[in-house]
C-alpha cells in the first residue's frame, strides 16, 4: 500500500488522499497517547488503591525516564531497520507488539506483593512507548505534504488525547474501587489485559500502513548521530532554548504527577475521577487546543507562550480549592476544566514552538531532543513529588507547583531577548 504525492490538479483524488493521511495520523496519535498513563497517572491510581505509600508512588514517576532520554537512541531508528518492512513500519510494528507483551505482563502482577517486578515491566512499557513516539513523530513529518502539516499535527494531538481519555477515563471508570469482586466492574489485571489487546490490534493495523517515500536512511552512523546536534548547538541561543523547553511545563508536570493520589486522598471514587478528570477534562482540553490554535494565528507563538504559561500556573494553583471544599463534584469539575483548558492552550503553543525551531533536515532527532527534555521534569523530578507533598501538604504543594512556572518565563524572556538583539545587529 502506498500514497502518491499530492497532485494539485486532481482535486478529488487529493481530497481522498488528504482524508486517508489524516486518519492514519489520528490512529498513530492514539497509539502514542494510549500507553503514557498506563505507566503514569493511571498506574499511580492503581498503586494508591493498593495502599502503596505516597513516597513510593512518587518515585514511580522514574519508570518513565525513557521519555526524557529517547533522543539518545533516536538516530539509531533512522539508521537501522528491517529491509522488507521499511524504516518506519519496522519500528511501529516492533514497538506496538512489545507494548502488548509488557502490558499483558503488568496485568499478571500485584503491587502489594510484586511491586519490584511490576516496576520493571512498567519501565519496559515506557521504553517501548518512547521508542514508538520517535517513530511516529518521524512518520508524521515524512508522510504529510507541507500544506497538510498544520491539520496533521492537530489530528495527532486529538488522537493522543482520545487515547488518554480512554486509558485514564472511560476504562478507569469500569475498574472496581476495591479488590473485592464487584458486579459490572473489572479488576486492574483485566484493565491491563484489555490494553494489551488494543496494542495487538494496533500492531496489526500498522502492517497495512504505507511506508513514507523518499526517506532513505543516513549513509553513516556519524551522519545520523552527530550532525543534528552540532547544527543545533551552533545557534547563539541554544542554551536558552533548552532551558526554556525544560522549565516551561516543569511546575505543571511535578504538581500534576500526584493528581490521581490527590483525588483518592480527598475521597473521590473511581467513577467520579474517570468522568470528571477524563471525560470533562478531554472536552476542556480539546477546547483549549482549538482556542490556542486561534490565538497562535492572531498573536504569534511568543505572546501565546507568555499568556498561556501564566494562565497554566494560575490554574494549577486552583487545585488547592479542593482541600477547602472537600470531595464535592463542583470543585473538582471547576479546577479540572480550568487546568485542562489552560494545558490545551499551552500545549498548542509549545508544540508550535518546538516544531518551528527544528531544522527540516534533522527534524526527527532534534524534535526528539526537545520533546525528551520537555518530559524530563515529569519523569525525573516528579519522582520526588511525594516528598514535597509530605512536607508542604496538598495546598502548599500546588502553590509551589504554580510558582515553579517563573523560571520558564525567565528563560522565555532571555531566549527572545537574544533573538531580538541578534535581529537588531
Amino acid at each position: 500500500m502506498s500514497l502518491k504525492p499530492v497532485d494539485q490538479k486532481t482535486t478529488s483524488l487529493y481530497q481522498k488522499i488528504f482524508n486517508l493521511r489524516q486518519m492514519i495520523i489520528f490512529v498513530l496519535g492514539f497509539s502514542s497517547g494510549f500507553p503514557l498513563l498506563l505507566t503514569g497517572s493511571t498506574f499511580k491510581l492503581w498503586l494508591s488503591q493498593e495502599k502503596i505509600d505516597i513516597k513510593t508512588i512518587g518515585l514511580m514517576s522514574l519508570v518513565g525516564l525513557a521519555y526524557s532520554l529517547k533522543f539518545i537512541w533516536a538516530p539509531l531508528l533512522d539508521r537501522y531497520h528491517l529491509p522488507f518492512l521499511g524504516r518506519r513500519k519496522t519500528w511501529l510494528i516492533v514497538t506496538q507488539s512489545m507494548l502488548a507483551v509488557g502490558l499483558f505482563m503488568m496485568g499478571h502482577l500485584s503491587p502489594s506483593t510484586q511491586l519490584y517486578e511490576l516496576g520493571l515491566w512498567a519501565v519496559f512499557v515506557a521504553f517501548m512507548s518512547a521508542t514508538q513516539d520517535i517513530t511516529i513523530d518521524a512518520y508524521r513529518g515524512e508522510i504529510l505534504a507541507t500544506e497538510e502539516v498544520g491539520l496533521g499535527s492537530s489530528m495527532s494531538v486529538y488522537g493522543y488525547r482520545v487515547a488518554m481519555w480512554m486509558a485514564g477515563g472511560i476504562m478507569v471508570s469500569f475498574v472496581a474501587d476495591t479488590n473485592l469482586e464487584t458486579a459490572g466492574r473489572i479488576s486492574w489485571a483485566q484493565f491491563y489485559w484489555i490494553a494489551a489487546a488494543i496494542f495487538v490490534a494496533l500492531a496489526f493495523i500498522s502492517i497495512f500502513l504505507p511506508e513514507p517515500k523518499n526517506n532513505s536512511a543516513p549513509k553513516t552512523l556519524f551522519n545520523a548521530v552527530v550532525e543534528p546536534f552540532t547544527e543545533f548547538f551552533k545557534r547563539e541561543n541554544a542554551i536558552y532554548i533548552l532551558l526554556f523547553v525544560f522549565t516551561f511545563k516543569l511546575g505543571d508536570q511535578i504538581a500534576g504527577s500526584l493528581l490521581s493520589p490527590f483525588y483518592k486522598s480527598m475521597g473521590y471514587v473511581n467513577a467520579e475521577i474517570g468522568f470528571v478528570t477524563k471525560t470533562c477534562g478531554m472536552i476542556s482540553t480539546f477546547a483549549g487546543l482549538f482556542a490556542g490554535g486561534l490565538a497562535l494565528l492572531k498573536l504569534g507563538v511568543n505572546r501565546c507562550l507568555w499568556i498561556f504559561g501564566i494562565f497554566q500556573a494560575v490554574c494549577m494553583a486552583a487545585f488547592a480549592l479542593i482541600t477547602y471544599t472537600g470531595p464535592v463534584i463542583w470543585s473538582l469539575a471547576t479546577v479540572v476544566i480550568l487546568e485542562d483548558f489552560s494545558a490545551g492552550m499551552a500545549t498548542a503553543a509549545f508544540i508550535a514552538f518546538m516544531s518551528s525551531i527544528s531544522t527540516g533536515k534533522y527534524t526527527a532527532t532534534q524534535f526528539a531532543l526537545l520533546s525528551s527534555l520537555a518530559a524530563l521534569g515529569r519523569t525525573l523530578f516528579s519522582g520526588y513529588a511525594g516528598y514535597m507533598q509530605e512536607s508542604l501538604g496538598w495546598a502548599g504543594f500546588f502553590y509551589v507547583g504554580a510558582l515553579m512556572a517563573i523560571p520558564g518565563l525567565i528563560m522565555l524572556h532571555l531566549m527572545t531577548r537574544t533573538i531580538s538583539s541578534k535581529s537588531a545587529t
